[in-house]
C-alpha cells in the first residue's frame, strides 16, 4: 500500500498507491472505481491495451484517519469488470426494487391456496405469516453480509460467501445444488409455464376462430425459449433493469387481476373449507409437511440478493446496505400485497377446488373462463408469459456469470461478444431440452422447495454467526441459531415428506411428452 514516516510523536505521513486499475478504461469513472479502487490482488488481469496508473495523491494524516479506511474498505476481484454481475456498478435502490420484486414473486405465488387446502384458515395464515416474517429476516441479514469492514471484500455472489463462510469443499456440499437449480432449474420451469400460456394465449385471442393449424406444445417451448435467448442478449445485470422493472409490473400486474376476479366473481358451488385429510396419520403428518414445502417454495430470490447488491457502488460513507436495503423494503410491501389476498382471495374463492397444477390460474379458467371477459384473461395470459421472460432473465444471469468468468479467469481478457451469445443461446436452448424431457417439474414443487429452503432461511442465519461472531446466549445469537438449525430440520423433513407424498400419490411422468 505505501510507507508511513513517523513525523514528531503525533503525525505521520502516509503515502498510499494502487496498483495499476484491471479493468477496461470505460470503467476507470464507473462509481464502482472511482468510490472505490481497488487494493493490491495476487492474479490481476493485464489488458492488452496499455491502461493508466492510478495513484492516490500523499496525505499528512494520523493512521487511524477515515481516508485511510475509506482506501482499505473496498477490495475488488479484478475478475469482476468483465463479469456480467459485476460489469456495471451504477445501479440503485430502484435498481433493487425492480430486480428483487421481479425475482421474489412468479407463478409459484398462484399455488399457495393449494397449502390452505391441508392446512386450513388458521394454520395457513400464521405459517404464511411466519415464513414471510423469517425469509425476510434472513434477506436482511445477507444484504448486512455484503461487505466485511474487517477484511474489506465485497461478497458479490451467494457461492462466494458461503465458501468464505463455509470453506470452499463443505461450500459445495451445502449449496452448489441448490443455488444451480434455483437458477437453471428455475429457467427451466419458466419455459414449461411460459410455453403453457403462450397456448392458452392463443386459444383466448382466437375463440376457436382461427382456421390456422396452432404450434404443438413443444413448439410453445420454443417459441419461449428463442424470445428469451434473444432478450438474453443484454450483456449485464445493470442493464436489464428495464426488463425487471416490465416484469415486476406485469408480476404485480397478473397476481391482483387473478385474486380481484376470483373475489368478484364469488364462490364457486360446492366450495369447503375443511381441511383435506389423508386416509392415514403417517399420511397426514406428510401432506401438512409438503404443504409447508410449498408455502416456502412461494419465497425464492434469496440466492440473488447479494448479486443485486453487487451492482452498486459502495464506500465507507455511502455503503450499498442503504440503498439495497431501502429497494427490498419497497419491493417486499408489494410482494405481501401479493401473496396475501391471493392465498386467502383464493382459498375463499375456490376453497378445496382449487387445482393442484397451475393453482390460481388454471382456476380463473376452468370456473371463470367463459363468464369473464376475454380482455381480463388475454391480458392476464400476457401479463404471466412477459414476466415469465423478464424472470428468465435474472435468474439466468449467475449461470451466465458463472460459464463466463471460465473464460475470464483463463484468458485474462473480457468475452468477445459473439461467444457470449453462442453460451447464453446454448444455455437457453439446454433448458428448452429439460423442459420438454422433463415436463412434470411443476409436480415436485413440494420436494424441490424442501431442497432449496435453507439456501432462503438457514444458512444465512448461520453466515451471519461466523462473520460477525455474536457473543454467546446473547438473544441475536440464540435467535439465529434456532432459525438455523429450526431451517436445516424443516428442510430434512420437508424433502422425506416431497418423496412420500410423490410415492404415495403418484406424479404422472412422462418423459419427452409435455
Amino acid at each position: 500500500m505505501g510507507g508511513v514516516n513517523e513525523i514528531g510523536s503525533n503525525k505521520a505521513v502516509f503515502v498510499a498507491t494502487t496498483p495499476p486499475i484491471s479493468a477496461p478504461p470505460s470503467q476507470f469513472h464507473s462509481p464502482s472505481l472511482s468510490r472505490s479502487p481497488l487494493l493490491a490482488s495476487d492474479d490481476h488481469i493485464q489488458p492488452a491495451n496499455k491502461t493508466p496508473r492510478i495513484s492516490t495523491p500523499r496525505f499528512v494524516t494520523p493512521l487511524g484517519s477515515p481516508i485511510r479506511r475509506a482506501l482499505q474498505l473496498t477490495r475488488l476481484d479484478p475478475h469482476d469488470a468483465w463479469l456480467p454481475i459485476t460489469e456495471s456498478r451504477n445501479g440503485n435502490a430502484y435498481y433493487a426494487a425492480f430486480h428483487t420484486l421481479c425475482s421474489g414473486i412468479g407463478i409459484q405465488a398462484l399455488v399457495l391456496p393449494v397449502a390452505f387446502t391441508i392446512l386450513g384458515w388458521t394454520w395457513g395464515i400464521i405459517t404464511l405469516t411466519f415464513a414471510f416474517i423469517w425469509q425476510l429476516y434472513t434477506l436482511y441479514l445477507l444484504v448486512q453480509l455484503h461487505e466485511s469492514t474487517e477484511t474489506g471484500m465485497r461478497y458479490s455472489r451467494y457461492m462466494q460467501l458461503c465458501n468464505a463462510t463455509f470453506g470452499e469443499k463443505l461450500a459445495k456440499w451445502l449449496a452448489l445444488f441448490p443455488i444451480m437449480y434455483l437458477s437453471g432449474g428455475t429457467c427451466v420451469a419458466l419455459i414449461i409455464i411460459g410455453g403453457q400460456t403462450c397456448k392458452m394465449f392463443f386459444d383466448v385471442i382466437c375463440g376457436g376462430t382461427c382456421t390456422a393449424q396452432p404450434p404443438t406444445i413443444v413448439e410453445w417451448f420454443l417459441i419461449f425459449t428463442s424470445a428469451a435467448v434473444l432478450l438474453s442478449q443484454l450483456p449485464n445485470l445493470n442493464s436489464i433493469a428495464g426488463v425487471s422493472l416490465i416484469g415486476a409490473i406485469t408480476a404485480f400486474g397478473y397476481c391482483t387481476l387473478i385474486w380481484v376476479v376470483s373475489v368478484i366473481e364469488g364462490r364457486t358451488e360446492g366450495v369447503s373449507y375443511n381441511p383435506v385429510r389423508g386416509s392415514t396419520e403417517v399420511t397426514r403428518i406428510f401432506d401438512v409437511f409438503n404443504t409447508l414445502g410449498i408455502v416456502s417454495f412461494a419465497f425464492r430470490g434469496h440466492n440473488l440478493i447479494l448479486e443485486i447488491q453487487a451492482t452498486m457502488p459502495s464506500d465507507e460513507k455511502h455503503p450499498s446496505s442503504v440503498p439495497m436495503w431501502k429497494g427490498v423494503k419497497i419491493a417486499y410491501t408489494l410482494v405481501a400485497m401479493c401473496l396475501f389476498p391471493l392465498a386467502i382471495g383464493g382459498y375463499w374463492a375456490y376453497g378445496q377446488r382449487i387445482p393442484e397444477n397451475g393453482g390460481m390460474l388454471t382456476a380463473l379458467f376452468v370456473f371463470h373462463g367463459k363468464g369473464t371477459s376475454q380482455f381480463i384473461l388475454g391480458l392476464t395470459s400476457l401479463f404471466v408469459i412477459i414476466n415469465a421472460l423478464s424472470s428468465f432473465q435474472i435468474y439466468g444471469m449467475p449461470t451466465f456469470d458463472d460459464m463466463e468468468s471460465v473464460y475470464v479467469k483463463k484468458k485474462k481478457k473480457a468475452l468477445p461478444w459473439w461467444f457470449r451469445a453462442i453460451l447464453r443461446a446454448m444455455f437457453g436452448y439446454g433448458c428448452f431440452f429439460v423442459a420438454v424431457a422433463i415436463p412434470f417439474l411443476a409436480s415436485l414443487a413440494g420436494l424441490v422447495g424442501g431442497i432449496a429452503l435453507p439456501v432462503t432461511l438457514a444458512y444465512p442465519c448461520f453466515m451471519w454467526l461466523k462473520v460477525k461472531k455474536p457473543k454467546a446466549f446473547t438473544p441475536i445469537w440464540c435467535l439465529n441459531w434456532v432459525l438455523g438449525l429450526l431451517g436445516m430440520a424443516l428442510s430434512g423433513v420437508l424433502v422425506a415428506a416431497g418423496i412420500y407424498v410423490i410415492i404415495d400419490t403418484g406424479v404422472e411422468v412422462s418423459f419427452f411428452d409435455p
